[in-house]
């Protein structure tokens, strides 16, 4: 019987990242003049535990969903992005653009991610980054 993991599961492909298929359905995409293209995209939503991924625009499925009138939701045919296996994409190296591994190194006492080449990954910007709360002794220093 297959035990269940306990505690927290991580990544180290981020939502926010920007993955190449590797392997499957959409690594062998072909363009308009016959060579293959694999698709690139952004990841949407992550699944650790389960060790899938949702990269934009990929995997397309169609979803056949009854009309709910008490929630206000029509009915039709939704196409939407399916899980799929975070075996099957790899990060992007931010200096050759090519498909690339990543560890995990500490630098100025921060915890990056870097590619085979020794590019710093940068952090995806999911959210929008806020400026960090300034203290008293920052707001004395402006005046």
């Amino acid at each position: 019987m297959k035990t269940e993991k306990k505690g927290t599961v991580t990544s180290k492909i981020k939502r926010g990242d920007q993955v190449v298929f590797i392997a499957g359905k959409e690594y062998a995409r072909y363009d308009s003049q016959g060579k293959r293209q694999p698709y690139r995209g952004r990841v949407i939503a992550i699944d650790a535990r389960n060790g899938k991924v949702k990269v934009e625009g990929a995997m397309i499925v169609k979803r056949h969903r009854k009309p709910v009138p008490q929630l206000n939701r029509e009915g039709g045919i939704v196409q939407q992005e399916a899980w799929v296996s975070i075996s099957n994409v790899a990060l992007i190296d931010p200096e050759s653009g090519k498909p690339t591994r990543v560890k995990y190194e500490i630098q100025d006492g921060k915890k990056v991610r870097v590619a085979k080449s020794g590019k710093v990954i940068p952090a995806p910007n999911v959210f929008g980054k806020k400026e960090p709360k300034k203290t008293a002794a920052d707001k004395e220093a402006e005046e």
